[in-house]
């Protein structure tokens, strides 16, 4: 019967921790289709503002207007978000986390170990010592008295 409920706890739990992964995913597809909705109406405003209104049409960075740089600056932006979201997050997603997530405690628990049985040498050195000066002091009593 206890098992029961932790087997189903567990499970809720694994359910919620999915359905919060697919939720940031869902927050970061949509972030960058926005990004990329916002990339399309500025260069289309960006080329219009300098065409057509002929706002800085004297600006001329190696030989391409400078709408053009913006624009190509701004893609490269785009880029490292559509890198981040598709590329980035398939490498180092959930499982990834997991498996550094592990491989950090198992780190953890090594160094614990290693310091408790560090801390028992030392413990067991100290008691080692105070033997020592009780089998010393006895001895040394005794000769003050003769």
């Amino acid at each position: 019967m206890f098992s029961k409920s932790k087997k189903e706890s567990r499970t809720e739990a694994e359910n919620r921790e999915q359905y919060e992964y697919a939720q940031a995913r869902i927050k970061q597809k949509k972030g960058l289709v926005s990004h990329f909705i916002y990339f399309i109406a500025g260069a289309i405003i960006l080329a219009v503002i300098n065409l057509v209104l002929k706002v800085g049409i004297d600006i001329k960075p190696l030989q391409y207007p400078w709408f053009v740089w913006v624009i190509v600056i701004w893609a490269f932006l785009l880029l490292t978000h559509v890198f981040n979201v598709f590329v980035k997050n398939r490498f180092m997603g959930k499982e990834w986390e997991h498996r550094q997530l592990e491989k950090l405690k198992s780190l953890q628990e090594k160094r614990i170990a290693e310091l408790d049985k560090q801390a028992e040498k030392e413990v067991l050195e100290e008691k080692v010592e105070e033997k020592e000066k009780e089998e010393n002091n006895p001895e040394s009593e005794e000769e003050e008295e003769l």
